[in-house]
């Protein structure tokens, strides 16, 4: 089962230490069509909440990213298929 973020509660941009080296910018996720190991580059620039389409660089089929900051800088990231 796909943990849904929708309960989580969104950071303000000033809680995300983006200056100090601690913040995550990688992060490698498992496409959910094929399985296959994919490694994502993170924007923390682009908020502490963030929901985008990625497509999968082994089988090219679409997914939802969600990425969640942490106040550490830390990454929360879920992928969730797109069907369609």
């Amino acid at each position: 089962m796909i943990p849904d973020p929708s309960h989580l509660h969104p950071l303000d941009d000033e809680d995300i230490p983006l200056g100090d080296g601690t913040t995550q910018t990688e992060v490698v996720v498992v496409c959910p069509h094929c399985g296959e190991a994919n490694e994502l580059a993170l924007d923390p620039g682009g908020g502490s909440l963030q929901e985008y389409v990625e497509d999968c660089q082994v089988c090219c089929r679409p997914w939802r990213v969600t990425v969640r900051y942490g106040p550490d800088g830390s990454a929360d990231v879920f992928t969730e298929p797109l069907d369609g």
